[in-house]
């Protein structure tokens, strides 16, 4: 008995710390199709291409939460950072990049 309590213990901890991850944390399919994955690092949350050929590059870096982010993001296929915000809803987030503040650009990635 004292077995299987240990294991519920165990069970519901694990359980608990998957719902209190953030929503932003995970693996998404990207608007040009490619996978990223949105883990923390330090303090703030790291976007790395798994895909792609800039399979393996860190392409943001954001902080927030709940379902609101915000930071800078690069387009890796013209090199370009613009700063950024995110939102989550869902499965999707809608990440808006704005070079000067006034020329954005929004896009939608799902998650997988």
């Amino acid at each position: 008995m004292k077995t299987t309590s240990i294991a519920f213990a165990a069970l519901l901890l694990g359980s608990l710390a998957a719902s209190a991850a953030e929503p932003v944390v995970g693996t998404w399919t990207t608007a040009s199709g490619e996978t990223a994955k949105i883990a923390s690092c330090g303090k703030a949350y790291c976007i790395t291409l798994l895909t792609g050929q800039s399979k393996g590059r860190q392409i943001g870096k954001m902080s927030g939460s709940g379902q609101k982010y915000s930071g800078e993001i690069t387009d890796p296929k013209v090199d370009k950072t613009y700063a950024g915000s995110a939102t989550v809803t869902g499965a999707s987030m809608k990440l808006t990049g704005c070079a000067l503040k006034i020329f954005c650009k929004s896009q939608t990635w799902s998650r997988q």
